[in-house]
């Protein structure tokens, strides 16, 4: 079938001396210097009537049965913590956008997987569009980077950028940062939302017609969402986002969206004097080793991150209101659901909650949203308002109904595997669910592991 082309007519002005062309009229040519030369000229101009694709990939109609799966290797960063996010390593022709709040540690981690990656003798260009060469060898000195063989260049013209991939055939491109980045031929300045776009989709076309795995940092809104148009996260490949403020020692990152994993994966590192170092066993992160007997207020729930099960603390305080209306304040919980708790606990167990401050905390700075948090956080309340310390030995796992009774939870053999891991000695978890899972019967410490199964939020709290 053949292309239809279509024609654009547009005025242009013409010097009758030298050919010089002008779109608007001139008195005198720039060129040859003669007066009164220009004349209009009508100008055609043949245009492609079908639209830019993002992609280079097309097909005929094919049954699912005679599609053959494509077994391509993935590329290891040399970081197990980032490999698990991105599902295992890097997918060739993949486009991954990493943002984050300023000072959070983007720029520090993907120069230190870049030059992880250009020490496997990958080709790898590092392009800065905010720093220039030498600021960005005094940061990979500092972090103690000396691989020369990493690419550098500071450039914001994407022209100039995709220059130098067709001249250098790098395997990976970093882009530092997107919202500095400009096309010559568009309007607006370097940020904008149409700027934004057409570099990204310039940068998609590349990466999957070239096989190319590019990087992208991308900054955040005073709100706390990505700066650009949302269509940005809909045309990478891959989303990932550090959750935790700058102010923290220890970075949470967590993939939102990834084509070639699982999402809501998350990679736990701490910042250091020497950059970002992963922590491979993030649960101990989010633990406190207590000497004696934990405080009231204090109970570990059995969490899961995308496919890894987190052990974690979380504390509560109550106490008596000074005032009229009670305050509520919730740091690492579902704000609404952490109410729906109180009520249950008020109505169903005989907590008067009704008069009391209720303040909520996740230790790590770790974002617990699931409903298998539901009874860790209602026992934590309990704790607090009873003023009876809660077994620190002891994993609560389960979802709160509005009748009291506890739902079945996802993933609990593995939730229970890791509690095992970690020394624990008993876990409380819903009758129906642990039914039909299968648990060690010793922990790490080979002692032995007791899983007590309870229908109701009442009962549970009597196993304190």
């Amino acid at each position: 079938m053949a292309v239809k082309l279509k024609s654009k007519t547009k005025t242009v002005y013409k010097c009758g001396q030298c050919g010089h062309t002008s779109l608007r009229w001139l008195g005198q040519c720039p060129d040859c210097q003669q007066w009164n030369t220009f004349a209009e000229e009508k100008e055609t101009v043949v245009q492609d009537k079908a639209p830019r694709r993002l992609t280079e990939f097309s097909s005929g109609v094919t049954p699912l049965s005679r599609v053959s799966e494509e077994s391509v290797p993935r590329l290891t960063t040399g970081s197990s913590e980032f490999d698990r996010i991105l599902g295992g390593g890097l997918w060739p022709g993949s486009l991954i956008l990493l943002g984050g709040a300023p000072g959070i540690g983007k720029s520090t981690l993907i120069l230190q997987v870049s030059s992880s990656l250009a020490s496997e003798a990958t080709p790898v260009l590092y392009v800065s569009g905010e720093e220039s060469l030498a600021q960005v060898k005094g940061r990979a000195s500092r972090l103690g980077l000396k691989n020369e063989s990493l690419l550098l260049l500071s450039e914001t013209n994407l022209e100039n950028i995709l220059e130098a991939v067709r001249k250098y055939q790098p395997k990976i491109l970093v882009l530092d940062s997107i919202q500095t980045v400009y096309k010559a031929d568009l309007t607006g300045s370097p940020g904008s939302v149409a700027q934004i776009r057409e570099c990204t989709a310039e940068l998609l076309h590349l990466a999957k017609g070239a096989g190319l795995t590019v990087f992208i940092l991308g900054h955040v809104t005073k709100e706390g969402d990505l700066a650009g148009p949302r269509v940005l996260e809909h045309i990478v490949d891959t989303v990932l986002y550090f959750e935790t403020e700058r102010q923290q020692i220890h970075r949470i990152l967590r993939a939102f969206k990834n084509r070639f994993g699982p999402t809501n994966e998350i990679g736990v590192f701490e910042m250091t004097s020497v950059g970002l170092k992963e922590i491979p066993n993030p649960s101990e992160l989010f633990l406190r080793q207590y000497e004696g007997a934990a405080p009231s207020g204090t109970a570990v729930l059995g969490a899961v991150e995308g496919t890894r099960p987190l052990m974690v603390e979380v504390q509560a305080l109550v106490s008596r209101t000074a005032f009229g209306m009670p305050r509520r304040q919730m740091s690492g919980v579902d704000y609404n659901r952490t109410l729906l708790l109180i009520a249950v606990l008020d109505k169903r167990c005989g907590l008067h909650l009704e008069s009391q401050d209720v303040y909520v905390n996740v230790t790590g700075g770790l974002e617990v949203t699931e409903p298998a948090a539901d009874l860790g956080i209602a026992c934590a309340m309990a704790s607090a308002y009873r003023e009876k310390p809660v077994d620190s030995k002891t994993v609560w796992i389960g979802e709160v109904g509005l009748g009291g009774e506890l739902r079945p939870v996802g993933q609990l053999a593995d939730r229970l595997n890791e509690a095992c891991k970690l020394g624990f000695r008993r876990a409380v978890v819903p009758k129906q669910a642990a039914a039909n899972s299968a648990w060690p019967r010793k922990n790490g410490s080979g002692q032995p592991f007791d899983v007590q199964m309870v229908s109701t939020v009442s009962e549970a709290l009597e196993r304190f």
